[in-house]
């Protein structure tokens, strides 16, 4: 019988990497038992001399029930902890500036790959730790969760003084409707279901008939700007799940059903590296693309919408050959729309 063998950390591990193992831990478990426990926190004070902390919550959760639709409440301090700086040098993280994006207007930013856990969107455009406030002056990121996450209270706070809006139509649009421009809302375009196909070495978009957010670009005179971050697909291996398994028939239909997937990642741990829900520590970098101008179409064409969406998988796929071999990846690899 064969035993898996555990390769483990060394113990004279330079403090500064032992610093961005923490930051990348806290942030793993944040968006993978957080939620879940705040619920759990929050529903168990009421059963304690505590309860008050509960009741005076649900009171002004009632009163500041639709602050997520309004831009959410982005908290600076949080976006600029030093922690952050420790996440981007885990990979390390960076983010590429290909083209400025005036701040007179409101852009539309199609985050590909997902990934797992959406690694790079998250660092480059909730903090502040890549520079994309300084590499593009003006602009305010918010990035594209989806709602369900902001129905967990403490939670959902957290979030918000994040950067992170939910991302049903309304929410969404709700920066881009701002006049005098400067507000960039980030969407991963192929969402929860693009995670389950978030495999080493693959390049796989689910883009082919994504058009949500083209029309809403559209609807708002909101320019497109394509975005592709080599090696977030690196981060983790997953069980094989083709389609056919059974597997995939469940997690195809848990996603249906709640709008989450449930891809069963693994990579590494804190202080080994054979298992664990660790990412690896594999490079990231996130191609900030040129702006494709819109002009505003409140009931754009069904052939309006289609020419504008081959556009933008034009530019999409322009941006990953113009950049794939500089961040390794083969000059034979084309990028495949699903």
């Amino acid at each position: 019988m064969n035993k898996m063998k555990v390769d483990f950390a060394p113990l004279e591990i330079p403090l500064q990497r032992r610093l961005q193992t923490a930051a990348v831990a806290q942030w793993v478990f944040s968006f993978l038992g957080l939620a879940p426990l705040c619920i759990f926190i929050f529903f168990y004070l009421l059963f304690t001399r505590f309860w008050l902390i509960s009741v005076l919550y649900a009171v002004w959760w009632s009163y500041d029930y639709d602050t997520p639709a309004r831009g959410g409440q982005r908290l600076p301090l949080l976006c600029g902890l030093k922690m952050w700086d420790y996440m981007r040098d885990y990979f390390p993280i960076k983010l590429v500036k290909t083209a400025d994006l005036d701040p007179r207007h409101n852009y539309v930013l199609g985050f590909h790959p997902h990934g797992v856990l959406v690694a790079g969107a998250f660092t480059n455009f909730c903090t502040y730790a890549t520079g994309f406030r300084e590499l593009f002056p003006g602009l305010t990121s918010y990035l594209l969760m989806l709602p369900l996450w902001f129905r967990s209270p403490f939670f959902r706070n957290y979030i918000m003084w994040a950067g992170l809006i939910p991302s049903d139509k309304e929410s969404a649009s709700y920066p881009l409707r701002k006049r005098g421009g400067g507000n960039a809302v980030v969407i991963a375009v192929g969402g929860a279901l693009e995670a389950l196909n978030a495999h080493p070495g693959t390049y796989n978009v689910l883009l082919a008939q994504k058009k949500g957010f083209i029309k809403m670009a559209m609807v708002n005179g909101a320019h497109l700007v394509p975005v592709f971050s080599f090696g977030e697909n690196e981060l983790f291996d997953q069980v094989e799940n083709k389609r056919g398994t059974w597997l995939r028939w469940a997690q195809d239909r848990l996603q249906s059903i709640m709008g989450i997937s449930l891809p069963l990642f693994h990579a590494r741990g804190i202080f080994q590296y054979s298992f664990g829900l660790m990412p690896y520590r594999r490079p990231i970098h996130t191609v900030v693309g040129r702006p494709i101008q819109v002009q505003r179409n409140e009931k754009p064409a069904a052939e309006e919408l289609d020419a504008l969406h081959q556009l933008y998988m034009d530019e999409l796929s322009k941006l990953f050959e113009e950049h794939k071999e500089k961040y390794g990846v083969d000059k034979d690899t084309q990028l495949n729309f699903v």
